[in-house]
């Protein structure tokens, strides 16, 4: 692990949900991660921070398997799968057996990813009707539920183009939890969307952590991490270069790197 001595004084839950060891990630012949490894417990909010090209992004996506790493190896719920460039080139990992890992992850994407021809009650309910076999009346039930809870239950007729951004992402929110993820990616969520709008989202997924949901959360919004994670870690050139409890990590930073980066 990166800093083996920051994470035996990490405050601990009962349930391993998502492991990570030695992650690598080449692109063009870039080594965009140098070997990354983390763990998170159940009801962890886990807030990664660094700059952009740090392999922040790239890390949450071979979370989710939408990036293949070149070796390590990934443990979801004790589910061990190695990872090598046999599995990378996908000789190894079936198309059946990466769904079955994915439908156990929900991600909300910066840019939202609605499909614009779909409504929003359409756009919550296509995964949970022909990915996990649930009953139309099954799928609506739980899409309304969630846009409630996300504050848009007047929005489910409407289209993606008639929202504003910030209500756009707060259903993305809501269609990742309409598969009843065992975990939450967000890769930063509030990115794309008007200053003004940005309250609003973080607003949910503060909402979401006290809930006791286990997330993994990309943002540059340092006050949000400081308030909302129960993990830090900041990335730099592809690796961890600092981790630890928030209150620690933005008041105490070991390194100029993270000093000037908070700064």
């Amino acid at each position: 692990m990166n800093n083996p001595a920051a994470r035996e004084n990490r405050p601990r839950h009962s349930d391993l949900v998502l492991q990570a060891k030695n992650i690598k990630k080449n692109f063009n012949g870039t080594e965009v991660l140098k070997g990354v490894s983390f763990e998170a417990k159940r009801g962890d909010v886990i807030v990664i921070i660094g700059s952009s090209g740090s392999g922040k992004s790239t890390f949450l996506r071979c979370l989710n398997f939408l990036e293949l790493p070149e070796s390590g190896e990934i443990s979801l719920w004790g589910e061990k799968i190695t990872l090598n460039q046999k599995e990378t080139t996908g000789k190894s990992i079936s198309n059946k057996r990466l769904r079955h890992l994915r439908s156990k992850i929900g991600t909300v994407f910066q840019s939202f990813n609605l499909w614009s021809h779909m409504t929003i009650l359409e756009n919550l309910t296509q995964a949970p009707i022909f990915v996990h076999g649930k009953s139309k009346s099954e799928a609506k039930k739980s899409a309304r539920k969630y846009l409630k809870k996300v504050g848009i239950p007047d929005k489910e007729d409407n289209y993606p183009s008639e929202l504003s951004g910030g209500q756009q992402q707060r259903a993305a929110i809501a269609r990742a939890l309409c598969i009843e993820p065992e975990i939450l990616l967000f890769d930063e969520p509030t990115s794309a969307l008007d200053p003004e709008l940005v309250g609003e989202v973080l607003r949910v997924i503060k909402l979401l952590a006290e809930e006791g949901r286990t997330m993994i959360i990309t943002t540059h919004e340092m006050a949000f991490a400081r308030d909302v994670s129960s993990w830090t870690m900041f990335f730099e050139n592809g690796i961890i270069l600092e981790e630890g409890p928030p209150e620690k990590l933005f008041s105490s930073p070991n390194t100029a790197r993270l000093k000037n980066f908070i700064k």
